[in-house]
């Protein structure tokens, strides 16, 4: 799994606190959002030349490790 660590960062003033890449502007969410719209890292890329395609991996691996410590609670 890509280390995201290095690249997904939170600050209290940015973006309401939202996980962003590398301190820019730009959230995990916002990536994500792109690719379950359908468009390409390579588009991504293209539209933000800002980002790396190491972005946009760290931005999925944020999630799956969000994912991976995900509770369900029992009713």
């Amino acid at each position: 799994m890509n280390d995201f660590r290095n690249l997904i960062t939170l600050e209290a003033g940015k973006r309401a606190g939202k996980p962003c890449i590398r301190g820019l502007r730009i959230t995990v969410y916002d990536v994500l959002s792109y690719l379950a719209a359908g468009m390409t890292i390579d588009e991504i890329l293209s539209d933000f030349p800002t980002l790396t395609h190491d972005d946009i991996l760290a931005c999925l691996s944020y999630v799956a490790d969000r994912e991976r410590h995900t509770v369900i609670l029992k009713s």
